[in-house]
């Protein structure tokens, strides 16, 4: 499913326009990377948990010169599924 595939299949859900499924997206996306961009965390219930890790300096190594290089310490975000949506990927039934 893409951006679009989504956006449709919200408005389908909710009764909503198309539009108006896509600026409720737009504003669902917004809100996460804010969030997580101030290193808060946004816990939905039965779905998961948007949150940052640090990762520490690490040494790499340039593939095409071989020569060794620092890969900068840096925030990445993380999604954790919360147990109602794992149990609906593996198809367990309530």
């Amino acid at each position: 499913m893409n951006r679009v595939d989504l956006i449709a299949s919200i408005a389908n859900i909710a009764g909503l326009k198309k539009v108006e499924a896509e600026r409720a997206l737009n504003a669902f996306i917004e809100t996460v990377t804010d969030e997580l961009a101030k290193g808060e965390e946004i816990r939905l219930v039965g779905f998961g948990t948007f949150k940052t890790s640090y990762r520490n300096a690490t040494e790499g190594r340039n593939m095409q010169t071989k020569a060794p290089m620092t890969i900068p310490a840096r925030n990445i975000p993380k999604f954790k599924p919360g147990k109602q949506l794992k149990d609906a990927v593996a198809g367990i039934k309530k």
